[in-house]
């Protein structure tokens, strides 16, 4: 009787044991990329103002610097002092880095990489029920930034939502109707960079 308890015993722990091995590993996950990395993996991506950069000169440990874009949209680096970064690709600013180097050293080889992608920010305000700023990978639409901002209040007004631009250094304001968006009656509005939403 004693050896069949012992035995029930230990089937028990065996048992409990293969169930939480089975439970840890269900929940854990690959780690993903912060959205700052995955928007800054293609050349597509537009350097901004609070970026930051790291810049990797191939043999010159003192030109590789990890930099931020200043506001005014530039860079600092050794021997060829400020660059333009701000409205470039990684690609576009390599090449000018590259050109500006060729005064200095032969054939130099150049890599720009986006460590952080500080610049791709919209504002949300208003009756939304989280209110701020928002970090997104690329340009994104109003519907879904009303999401990340999670949904309406219930006091929101759905059918005179502002949607504050700045083309050219020129403020735009646009009246959206979130209901016909929904129904399908217009097309989703695109939000870019530095947009701002406000729900009334």
């Amino acid at each position: 009787m004693k050896r069949l308890i012992a035995s029930a015993v230990i089937v028990m722990i065996v048992f409990v044991l293969c169930f939480a091995v089975q439970a840890k590993e269900k929940t854990v996950t690959p780690p993903q990329k912060p959205a700052a990395e995955i928007a800054a993996d293609s050349n597509n991506y537009i350097i901004g103002p609070e970026d930051v950069l790291n810049i990797y000169v191939w043999k010159e440990e003192s030109m590789s610097k990890t930099v931020p874009v200043r506001i005014d949209g530039k860079i600092s680096l050794p021997l060829i002092d400020d660059i333009q970064a701000a409205g470039l690709t990684p690609q576009q600013l390599k090449n000018v880095i590259i050109d500006k180097l060729k005064g200095f050293m032969e054939n130099p080889a150049v890599t720009v990489t986006v460590m952080e992608a500080n610049s791709y920010k919209i504002y949300v305000s208003g009756e939304v029920k989280n209110p701020g700023v928002f970090r997104i990978r690329s340009e994104t639409t109003l519907l879904k930034a009303i999401i990340t901002a999670g949904g309406f209040t219930e006091w929101a007004n759905k059918r005179k939502i502002l949607v504050i631009t700045n083309e050219n250094g020129k403020e735009q304001r646009t009246y959206v109707n979130y209901n016909k968006i929904v129904d399908g009656d217009i097309p989703d509005v695109v939000i870019n960079r530095g947009d701002t939403i406000i729900v009334q």
